[in-house]
C-alpha cells in the first residue's frame, strides 16, 4: 500500500541541491510501505497510527533514514548508529549517493517493517528515568529550595529531564549550571523540555 505524496515533502524535496537524488530515493522506499508520510519539524516524517517512525533529511555531510525508536531494532550487521553520543531510541543509517540506498533496499524494508511491528506491539525502549540520572548539586540545591520545581521536573518525560540534565551538567562552572537552572526554570514549571518551543 502506497503512501500519499504530501504536498509540503514535494515543495521541501523540489528546494534540495545538495541531497535531492538521496532522499528521493529514501521517500520511493517509504512510500511503498503502510506508512503516512506527514511533514513535521522541517523534514520528512513516516508515520503509523498517528506514532512518528522515520524521519529522512539532508545534513551537510549525508543523508540519513532516522528511525525514531531504532533502538528496538534488530540491527546484526551494525547498520545503524546513534545519532550522537547522548543518543538514547533514536538510529540513523547515513548516504552520500543513491546506489547506497539502493543497494540497502532490502535492509531497509526490514528495518521499517520491524518499526512498524515494534508500534504494533506497543514496545518502548527503555529510557533512564531521573532516579538513574546524576544530577549536579546546583539542580539538586534548586529542588531543596523550591518543591514546585521538583515536583514539576519529576513530572516531565524520562526524555526531557534527561535533555535538561544534559544541559545542567556541560558546563565546568557551577555558576554557568546555577544560571542555565534558573533561566530554564519556567520551561520545566510549564512541562517543557529543552528543545520545545
Amino acid at each position: 500500500m502506497a503512501s500519499a505524496p504530501h504536498p509540503k515533502v514535494d515543495a521541501f524535496l523540489a528546494k534540495q541541491d545538495r541531497w535531492q537524488a538521496e532522499l528521493v530515493a529514501l521517500r520511493q522506499i517509504l512510500q511503498a510501505t503502510p506508512l503516512t508520510e506527514d511533514f513535521k519539524w522541517f523534514n520528512p516524517v513516516y508515520t503509523f497510527n498517528g506514532a512518528n517512525l522515520i524521519a529522512i533529511g539532508g545534513h551537510k555531510n549525508h543523508a540519513l533514514i532516522s528511525f525514531f525508536k531504532g533502538a528496538l531494532l534488530a540491527d546484526p550487521a551494525g547498520l545503524l548508529q546513534k545519532p550522537g553520543p547522548n543518543s538514547q531510541a533514536g538510529r540513523v543509517i547515513k548516504f552520500t549517493d543513491p546506489a547506497q540506498i539502493d543497494s540497502m533496499a532490502p535492509a531497509l524494508h526490514i528495518f521499517i517493517n520491524g518499526a512498524i511491528a515494534a508500534e504494533l506491539a506497543g514496545l518502548k525502549p527503555a529510557m533512564p528515568l531521573s532516579r538513574d540520572l546524576t544530577f549536579p548539586q546546583a539542580l539538586i540545591d534548586a529542588f531543596d529550595d523550591d518543591a514546585d520545581f521538583k515536583a514539576a521536573f519529576d513530572a516531565l518525560t524520562p526524555g526531557r529531564q534527561r535533555g535538561w540534565n544534559l544541559l545542567f551538567t556541560a558546563p565546568k562552572q557551577d555558576a554557568t549550571r546555577r544560571t542555565r537552572i534558573a533561566k530554564a526554570k519556567p520551561a520545566i514549571l510549564a512541562g517543557q523540555g529543552p528543545n520545545d518551543r
